[in-house]
């Protein structure tokens, strides 16, 4: 089955749900098993738990079929990120545009051009889609 990761932040923001709605409709588009990600920073711990995840995503959502909830403790959020989706082998990533634009930003110190889609199909075996707030995408 097809795998799909959306990293998310929690509390839901408004550029958040609108990833995670695209996520959403390509996963019952492909029949694909839903992962939604965040990432609980050690430096900005709020001790967020998978319920916690999984509530607000169903406030906002209602209730989802195929979908885990899973939420990683890290001190790099693009670094934790990279280890969750190469970790579960996703087969496609859905990341807002602010995302991109901060792994853009990290990449720049390594690299001259930071496509970032380029750097994560190049590092990755998965397609990478951004969506922007008004939940407008490219791949």
């Amino acid at each position: 089955m097809t795998l799909i990761v959306v990293p998310v932040r929690y509390p839901l923001s408004e550029h958040s749900a609108a990833t995670l709605r695209e996520a959403i409709k390509i996963s019952t588009d492909r029949d694909a098993e839903l992962s939604v990600l965040h990432v609980d920073l050690y430096q900005n711990s709020k001790n967020v738990t998978r319920t916690d995840l999984k509530r607000a995503v169903e406030r906002e959502f209602g209730e989802l079929d195929n979908v885990r909830y899973v939420v990683r403790r890290g001190f790099l959020l693009e670094e934790t990120i990279l280890e969750e989706i190469v970790g579960e082998n996703a087969d496609l990533v859905v990341i807002g545009s602010r995302q991109a634009g901060r792994w853009q930003r990290m990449l720049r110190k390594l690299r001259a051009d930071p496509d970032i889609g380029e750097f994560l199909k190049g590092e990755l075996d998965c397609t990478v889609i951004t969506v922007n707030a008004d939940g407008v995408t490219s791949r």
